[in-house]
C-alpha cells in the first residue's frame, strides 16, 4: 500500500556544501504526510520516499522543517533534469505504508 502525492514547487537552496537544493511540500500535502508519519518514519521525523521529477526517479528522505516537509534534490537529479535554484518543478512522491 502506498500514498502518492503530486505537486509543484520552487527549488531553493539551503545552507550546506554541494549545492543542497530542496523543494518544500505544500501545507496540505505536508499535513497528509504528517498524518501517516508514525507508520513510515525511521526516526528523527524523516520520511523515506520515492520521488519522480521528469524522467528521473530516486529514493530519498523527506525532512521535517517548520511544519512542512522538504524534498532534497540530489546533484545527479539536478544534472539529469537540468534543474537549478529558482526553477518551478512538478514532483511525484510515493510513500510506502
Amino acid at each position: 500500500m502506498s500514498m502518492v502525492i503530486e505537486f509543484k514547487g520552487k527549488i531553493f537552496q539551503w545552507r550546506g556544501p554541494a549545492p543542497y537544493l530542496f523543494v518544500a511540500v505544500p501545507d496540505k500535502q505536508s499535513a497528509d504526510i504528517k498524518s501517516v508519519s508514525k507508520l513510515v518514519t525511521y526516526g528523527w521525523g524523516v520520511i523515506p520516499a520515492l520521488i519522480t521529477v521528469g524522467k528521473t526517479e530516486w529514493t530519498t528522505s523527506l525532512f521535517p522543517k517548520e511544519g512542512r516537509y522538504l524534498v532534497p534534490i540530489k546533484v545527479v537529479v539536478q544534472k539529469a533534469e537540468k534543474l537549478q535554484e529558482g526553477d518551478e518543478i512538478k514532483l511525484r512522491l510515493e510513500l510506502r505504508l
